[in-house]
């Protein structure tokens, strides 16, 4: 998710969509609380890590 997140920042940058932009910054900022979460142990959606 913090990929995907990461290369629609780029494309987004690049060809100038502001939307694709804010869909970037959101998947980047999810993708990295879940990461954070899954590596101090919690379960995320059932799951003990999430990667």
């Amino acid at each position: 998710m913090i990929v995907i997140g990461a290369v629609l920042l780029v494309v987004a940058f690049l060809a100038k969509i502001a939307f694709l932009w804010t869909v970037g910054i959101i998947l980047v900022v999810v993708g990295a609380v879940l990461f954070l979460l899954g590596s101090l142990g919690h379960a995320v959606g059932g799951r003990r890590h999430y990667w």
